[in-house]
Parts: C-alpha cells; structure tokens; sequence
C-alpha cells in the first residue's frame, strides 16, 4: 500500500508497473490522474502551489486505503500525490489499485479518489490574474464522498 507525497513528477507508466509486478492474481488495475487545468471558476490559472501536513497527510492517506482494502475484495492501492508549485498540466495526483476483477478496482479507486478529496489535509493556492487564493472546498467533493458513507 504505497502512498508517497512528493514535489517531483512521476511516471504513470513505471508507477502501475511496478504496482503490478510479479503479482500473477492482478487481473485489473484501475487508475486516476489529476492534472493541473489553466481555468478553475472562470480565472486563468498560472500556477496551482499545494501545501500539506508532513506525516499527518501520508497517515491520512494510508487511513484511506486501509478503508478500501477493509470494503472491497483488492489487492494493492498507490497514491502518489504531489505538493508545491504546479503549471497547468502538470500531474498532480495518481490513485492506483489491484485487484482481480475490475469491478472492485473501479470502486476502491473512486473511493480513494473521493476521499483523499475531502479527507485528506492538503490547501491549495492559485495564481490568478486577479491575485492569488485559496481553493476553498467543494460541495461537488463533499457529496461524492458521502455517498460512500451508510
């Protein structure tokens, strides 16, 4: 159960590589990328900075992943998320999972994916034309994540 928070790129192709190597059961592996995108709330968008809490945030993100493994029939999960400043297209975040059938990979991905969205401790600034700001949380995130929830 990788997680790692770093400031440099990575390599989705060598990252679900090495997730999947040598495990003969994996017969799905279901995957998410987010990238940085030039507009957010109708301002361009020069540079995205995200900040986190050194250990809390990578306890977070094992927490979550535990859950996933706790709900759904999965073999391994990954999360590679990255912090500082980002441009446009510049990746951001990948969620990764194992599992034999993709069914529960698509799920326990989402899941992580909804989670760390909302559970996780990480603050984003951006860079505007109109001045920098804080991203402020979204409902959109917020209601994913609940329906997960009961």
């Amino acid at each position: 159960m990788p997680v790692r928070v770093q400031t440099q790129d990575f390599d989705l192709g060598a990252e679900i590589a090495a997730l999947r190597a040598g495990d003969p059961r994996v017969g799905a592996v279901a995957s998410f990328v987010g990238t940085v995108r030039d507009v957010n709330d109708g301002s361009g968008v020069s540079t995205l900075t995200l900040e986190h809490y050194p250990g809390m945030t990578e306890k977070s993100l094992e927490d979550i992943c535990t859950q996933a493994k706790a709900r759904w029939n999965i073999l391994d999960t990954l999360v590679v998320h990255r912090v500082g400043a980002l441009r446009p297209l510049d990746q951001i975040v990948l969620v990764a999972v194992t599992s034999a059938h993709r069914g529960e990979a698509f799920a326990a991905c989402e899941f992580i994916m909804d989670y760390l969205k909302t559970q996780a401790p990480f603050w984003k600034k951006e860079r505007t034309p109109q001045g920098d700001r804080w991203v402020d949380a979204r409902a959109s995130d917020d209601a994913a994540a609940e329906r997960w929830r009961g």
